[in-house]
């Protein structure tokens, strides 16, 4: 069973909404490249705020993810299209249905 997690909250410049949500829907290809990454969401909230929520088998994974190409795209844009640092936190799964 996966039990560990990140999940993101994201909050983009109102005039970059847009291009927040392309740099998600890309960024899947990234976290299909990940071998340690089991699952990963891209979700919006509201018209600026947006998330991701991923899975991993373990810590080494959670911290390949954070030190990946996701994280890295997320960071070089905060300054310029968020309007703060993305909030990261780790979770830990208690139950996971999946298909």
């Amino acid at each position: 069973m996966t039990t560990i997690g990140l999940l993101a909250r994201i909050e983009a410049k109102p005039e970059y909404a847009s291009e927040v949500q392309t740099m998600l829907r890309y960024a899947l290809r990234l976290a299909c490249e990940e071998e340690q990454t089991v699952t990963w969401f891209a979700f919006r909230e509201s018209p600026t705020t947006f998330g991701i929520f991923d899975t991993f088998a373990d810590e080494d994974g959670r911290h390949a993810h954070l030190e990946g190409k996701i994280a890295a795209a997320l960071m070089e844009v905060a300054p310029t299209m968020l309007s703060a640092p993305p909030d990261i936190r780790p979770v830990d799964l208690l139950a996971t249905k999946l298909p």
